[in-house]
């Protein structure tokens, strides 16, 4: 399985808020380690270290190499928890990664042909983009970086939807399966757009029906 971080850490035996604490100030992260038919393993990560990967939209897409002392384990990010007013990781999820077991994880969906499509280049249409991400399905070994979805083709008042991004042999969308192909990304005129953005504010000024975000569990 193609490895795209390596995270130092050591365990952590120490559990608590007051440990969480006494762990920041010394510029380390408590974090959790858990999945893989094993028991959840407490660890630290170091503050630093963390601060320059999460950044990097493929530090949540790909599979990441968790360094513990001698022994190597492989993991996929599931959350990370940001101070509400500093630059600073609180908290951090990992999942243990098996080289035999599907995971999920939620990758980047990447848009090519924009500025050549039809109902862009010749219409005068705008483009919407309704998801830019997508829990998938897969062996570690099939995991791509990202999907990716060309519009090149795509005409004034034309939507695609998640049945229309190719998948590579072995990744499946289980929202598909689920009977559930959301709209990805749509064309359609600026004066329509604005109609929209008029018509969404309630009586307060709220936006109307304003979609929940659905996490990846």
């Amino acid at each position: 399985m193609k490895v795209s971080f390596v995270i130092g850490a050591d365990p952590r035996e120490t559990q608590g808020k007051g440990a969480s604490r006494r762990l920041r100030r010394a510029g380390k992260v408590p974090a959790i380690l858990y999945g893989g038919k094993a028991e959840p393993r407490p660890l630290i990560l170091d503050q630093q270290n963390l601060l320059t990967m999460i950044d990097n939209e493929k530090f949540y897409s790909s599979i990441v190499q968790l360094k513990i002392g001698d022994e190597l384990q492989p993991a996929i990010v599931k959350d990370v928890q940001m101070h509400p007013a500093r630059n600073l990781v609180v908290h951090v999820d990992l999942q243990r990664v098996l080289e035999n077991e599907p995971i999920r994880i939620r990758l980047p969906i990447h848009f090519k042909g924009e500025s050549a499509a039809p109902g862009v280049k010749q219409q005068g249409g705008m483009v919407s983009h309704l998801r830019t991400d997508v829990v998938v399905s897969c062996l570690p070994k099939d995991l791509p970086e990202y999907l990716e979805l060309d519009l090149s083709n795509m005409n004034l008042n034309e939507t695609k939807f998640l049945s229309d991004i190719p998948l590579p042999e072995g990744v499946t969308i289980p929202e598909l399966a689920q009977g559930k192909n959301a709209p990805v990304v749509s064309i359609h005129s600026p004066r329509a757009a604005e109609a929209e953005a008029a018509g969404g504010e309630g009586a307060e000024g709220a936006p109307a029906g304003a979609p929940a975000a659905e996490a990846a569990k």
